[in-house]
């Protein structure tokens, strides 16, 4: 008979989107919960991420000037991972919308329907235009009093200021503050309030985007009573008479076995930022990762041992990001991902024959899929980001901002490459010159006529979205002309897992033999996804992790809701 140290309702390790929804949920639901995180804070890949959250058929969607449906969001999940019986994808459908509206009306969690935002493929049939991906409403950190140093800050690339968050739209005013008065008032009134907090923060406290999402998480379980140990590692599951009891912890080198009465919910983060894993996982050697560095398996290897199957019939494992590498002054090594930049106009991307292999403006998981694609035939990894000064000042390019630089800088760090031609660049880059310059050439023909015959750059949604509206008459094109011309190096980088433990619709996980093992539950990027390797749009990995974090949740307190609790 195992000895316990402590009892609890339910035990979840990982306090990511996925992990903190559970527990938010199981002390919605008067359970005894506790949230074990393996490192010193909590948010995961959650808080750097955008915070996008796809959720067809929610509440706030079906009244944007586009409604969106779930009957539409079948369609469209047929067409972009195939048709298919699967218990997950129906359930899935079938809560989603109900998860929303079960934490924004119990918790401090908050979206807005964003409109337009489109599916990655929103041309395809069922394809949205807007209202399927919720974003989370800005936050303020202050209300996280002392908890605020729990949750993970964003990545130092993506703030301004040594610590500051900026939106989407704010970006442009707040490079050019003396264009408009607007712009001016903006950016006083918002390095205003980012100098006010670093009297008593280490950063900034106006929370956006990932940030958002997991501060108001944080804050909901603080609020609920959500018992929060960080520095707390999952050893191994404890399996009697063929369901899971409870799990071995460690917390900073001192072991408990904790009885978990209800279940045990394993949101780690998927195994991404293994470099075992992403070996026996990927075709080829990752060594860049964008996920969460804490991501490396603990809940896969735990389930595995105790006893549970994993799914790797996926069209690939992971979820890809192309994303450039520099070193800093102090050392830390910096994975950046290429998401604002791609889409702008005047930017290109080349494998060693110099050529274009990409519409650059699809998104950028099918832009990784391209590189690899690509790469078995032409070297493609790494491929190349090129552009010309213009472009440089107007839009940045990786971590290099736009309008505020220093290229010298970047160049001597071997981050950026500059060229007076693109003969010479190609030299530099040791990619085929005359490829190089007959590509841009064709680039500039296509950019002068608004229409890339090439691969169609600025003819989808989602490229027109992301591109420059003001850039007339194709928002994804301009000329390549102005020298000098700079160059960047890209390499696919996993941002999430898609292959991983099997499970059920109320995600349960499931054994060798198909059947679920009573009181384990997985979500997020421990959970096999759904999608199969497929990205059909924004948010395709959050969403999916909020809602069978409830599932799990709501199955584990129904299962259990007319049995006693057991005596220790």
């Amino acid at each position: 008979m195992v000895k316990w140290d402590r009892e609890v309702d339910l035990l979840v390790f990982g306090a990511g989107a996925g992990g903190m929804s559970a527990a938010m949920v199981g002390a919605c639901e008067g359970l005894r919960v506790l949230l074990c995180e393996k490192t010193s804070q909590v948010g995961g890949t959650t808080a750097t991420s955008g915070g996008t959250t796809w959720v067809p058929g929610n509440t706030q969607g079906r009244k944007t000037s586009r409604p969106d449906s779930v009957d539409a969001a079948k369609r469209y999940l047929d067409h972009e991972v195939g048709v298919t019986d699967s218990p997950v994808r129906e359930a899935f459908l079938a809560s989603a919308a109900e998860a929303i509206d079960y934490l924004e009306k119990r918790t401090e969690v908050r979206f807005k329907a964003n409109d337009p935002y489109p599916d990655y493929h929103a041309e395809e049939p069922g394809g949205a235009m807007g209202g399927r991906a919720l974003a989370p409403l800005p936050f303020d950190g202050r209300l996280l009093g002392p908890h605020f140093r729990l949750l993970r800050p964003p990545m130092p690339e993506f703030m301004v200021l040594g610590g500051m968050m900026v939106g989407r739209d704010e970006i442009k005013h707040l490079i050019r503050p003396w264009s408009s008065l607007a712009a001016f008032k903006l950016s006083v009134r918002l390095v205003t309030r980012y100098l006010g907090d670093r009297w008593r923060h280490p950063r900034g406290t106006r929370l956006l985007l990932g940030q958002a999402l997991a501060g108001r998480m944080l804050m909901s379980c603080v609020q609920k009573g959500v018992e929060i140990a960080v520095d707390t590692k999952l050893i191994e599951l404890v399996r009697a008479e063929g369901r899971i009891e409870g799990a071995v912890i460690e917390t900073r080198g001192a072991r408990q076995r904790i009885r978990a009465d209800r279940g045990v919910v394993l949101a780690t983060g998927g195994c991404a930022a293994s470099r075992k894993w992403r070996d026996e996982l990927a075709r080829q050697p990752v060594p860049h990762v964008l996920a969460f560095e804490g991501a490396t398996g603990d809940g896969l290897d735990a389930a595995l041992a105790a006893g549970a199957s994993m799914d790797r019939q996926h069209v690939t494992p992971f979820f890809w990001m192309p994303a450039s590498t520099t070193e800093w002054p102090d050392g830390r090594r910096a994975t950046y991902p290429h998401i604002r930049d791609r889409p702008k106009p005047g930017l290109i991307a080349v494998n060693r024959a110099g050529r274009r292999f990409v519409n650059e403006a699809n998104s950028y998981h099918d832009f990784v899929d391209a590189m690899f694609r690509t790469h078995a035939s032409v070297p493609a990894i790494p491929a190349f980001l090129v552009c010309d000064r213009h472009f440089l000042h107007e839009y940045g390019l990786g971590v290099v901002h736009p309008v505020w630089q220093r290229p010298g800088w970047f160049e001597q760090r071997g981050y950026l490459v500059s060229a007076p031609t693109l003969e010479d660049l190609a030299n530099k880059l040791g990619i085929d010159a005359r490829g190089l310059v007959e590509t841009v050439a064709e680039h500039n023909r296509f950019a002068q006529a608004g229409v890339d015959e090439r691969f169609g750059k600025g003819s989808k949604a989602l490229n027109r979205f992301n591109g420059d509206p003001q850039n007339k008459p194709n928002p994804c094109l301009a000329p390549i002309a102005r020298p000098p011309f700079f160059a960047v190096a890209v390499h696919p980088a996993p941002i999430g897992c898609s292959a991983g433990l099997s499970t059920n619709g109320d995600a349960q996980v499931l054994d060798e033999a198909g059947v679920a093992i009573e009181g384990l539950y997985a979500c997020g990027n421990d959970m096999s996804s759904l999608m199969r390797g497929a990205y059909p749009g924004p948010g395709i990995t959050l969403g999916p992790a909020i809602v069978f974090g409830y599932r799990a949740v709501m199955h584990a307190a129904r299962r259990h809701a007319s049995q006693p609790r057991r005596a220790a």
